[in-house]
């Protein structure tokens, strides 16, 4: 008699949970169910890669090297050979004249071509030819005549000195005396070998 009235009282208790339209509370061993976790806060963002003056940037398989016995070259012939990115006239036009023919951005890749400002005449440019994207501070290049004798200099290190990480500035290792050159340049970004019509741009140095 007694069973039967217990059973009966929790099959009313059970019917008056499911009519009141809400769920009975879930307990876990006396407590209540946890509480829903809290929004996360997004991460902030990650700290520009440290720069380092010091350290030689650059393994011994690839250091910079100058090339002399060669006839004389300028830096735009030069970038559009071994880029074949086909932009031509003074170098501190190359960054206008790239952005309805091809694609810009303010990150280096292989290939690319890295468009420089002059340091105190912005009049003035030098183009340059990525070859190495060696860390997020770090990347090698080709180019011409940047000691003003013609040259070809190959392997060089360029690291990025801006205060946010983005390229804007940057230095270049100066070879003859193995160090980092003590002028920030600035950066107007990287052309990259892709046309915006679509038409490939071919090596034409092979």
């Amino acid at each position: 008699m007694w069973r039967g009235t217990t059973l009966a009282g929790m099959a009313c208790l059970a019917a008056a949970a499911c009519a009141s339209g809400g769920r009975a509370p879930i307990h876990y061993a006396g407590t209540s169910a946890p509480a829903a976790h809290p929004a996360i806060a997004p991460r902030p963002p990650a700290a520009p890669a440290p720069l380092d003056l010091t350290a030689i940037p650059f393994e011994p398989a690839t250091a910079p090297i100058v090339i002399k016995d060669q006839p004389y070259s300028e830096c735009v012939p030069y970038a559009c050979n071994i880029s074949g990115i086909a932009i031509w006239g003074d170098a501190v036009t190359w960054w206008a004249q790239a952005a309805s023919r091809y694609v810009r951005s303010s990150r280096p890749a292989p290939g690319s071509v890295l468009v420089l400002r002059g340091y105190s005449d912005l009049t003035r440019g030098h183009v340059s030819f990525v070859r190495d994207v060696v860390s997020p501070r770090l990347l090698r290049i080709d180019h011409a005549n940047w000691l003003k004798g013609g040259e070809i200099s190959l392997n060089v290190p360029v690291i990025d000195v801006s205060p946010d990480n983005d390229w804007s500035q940057v230095r270049v290792w100066h070879i003859p005396g193995g160090y980092w050159g003590g002028r920030a340049y600035e950066a107007e970004g990287f052309i990259h070998p892709y046309r915006l019509d679509g038409a490939s741009s071919v090596n034409v140095s092979g």
